[in-house]
């Protein structure tokens, strides 16, 4: 069994091809939103063939989209050059299969679900899945295994364009750790802001989160703390006390979690109707 499963976030939609449950390949292409079907297609074989893959041999497709344009794309492209409905993961798809505790389930993200779903399924609960994208969210699993919702604060790389398009006199910048927290040129100070400034904001947030989930949790509970996203391989990740697993194809396996979790529903209804 192949399945083609892909996460389409605001700027990168990463691709996942499992065969079996097994994650056999993984590539990145930057998001366009407004791309249409044959130009998906066209990038879609591409990335495929890097790896002597092929779109006809796929068996399933399952999508987690926060970009609705690109939701109905892939939606043709699955059953136009796939042959195949793809699954949908969102609150409703996720029915009976995660708990989501939160005031609007039908608002929560797919990929925030996807994560939820994969924590819960990998480590159990309490967790809490920090994905560092565009946004960085906080995605948090209590002791039963619910998804009870979490934190959503700009990424790294959006608060830099942010600061740089609104002051004309900061150039742009690389993301790394300046050699001191006081900086001594433009350069180094943006970079103390920017990075040190971040390393903060992530190690604030999981402290409070951490508190009030635990506060939540059963005294004998483990609480685990998985890095997922794009950005888990910047070295400064390290620095964030208290992270136990970084997972970057965490919401990949969430979404291959979601899809088995249909399919599954679907064998037990059709032996049902026999």
């Amino acid at each position: 069994m192949k399945l083609l499963a892909a996460d389409i976030g605001n700027t990168n939609v990463t691709i996942g091809l499992f065969e079996d449950d097994r994650l056999a390949r993984s590539w990145r292409a930057v998001t366009r939103a407004n791309a249409t079907t044959d130009e998906v297609a066209a990038t879609l074989t591409g990335l495929l063939s890097l790896d002597a893959h092929r779109l006809d041999e796929l068996d399933a497709v399952a999508l987690a989209s926060v970009v609705p344009p690109l939701t109905e794309t892939w939606q043709r492209l699955a059953t136009q050059r796939v042959g195949v409905e793809p699954t949908i993961v969102d609150a409703a798809t996720l029915a009976g299969t995660l708990e989501i505790r939160i005031d609007r389930p039908s608002e929560a993200g797919a990929d925030r679900l996807a994560n939820a779903l994969a924590a819960r399924v990998e480590f159990g609960g309490p967790a809490i899945v920090i994905d560092l994208g565009t946004s960085t969210n906080f995605d948090l699993v209590d002791a039963d295994g619910a998804y009870i919702g979490g934190a959503i604060a700009p990424g790294m790389g959006l608060s830099l364009e942010a600061l740089v398009g609104r002051a004309s006199k900061l150039p742009r910048i690389e993301l790394r750790r300046p050699p001191s927290a006081i900086g001594t040129n433009t350069v180094h100070a943006m970079q103390s802001g920017a990075v040190l400034g971040y390393i903060g904001l992530v190690s604030g947030l999981l402290t409070a989160l951490r508190g009030e989930l635990v506060e939540r949790s059963p005294d004998d509970a483990h609480l685990t703390v998985i890095a997922t996203g794009g950005n888990t391989h910047q070295p400064w990740l390290g620095e964030v006390p208290g992270i136990d697993a970084v997972e970057p194809d965490l919401t990949l396996r969430g979404i291959r979690y979601a899809w088995q979790a249909v399919r599954d529903r679907e064998h037990t209804a059709s032996r049902a109707d026999r």
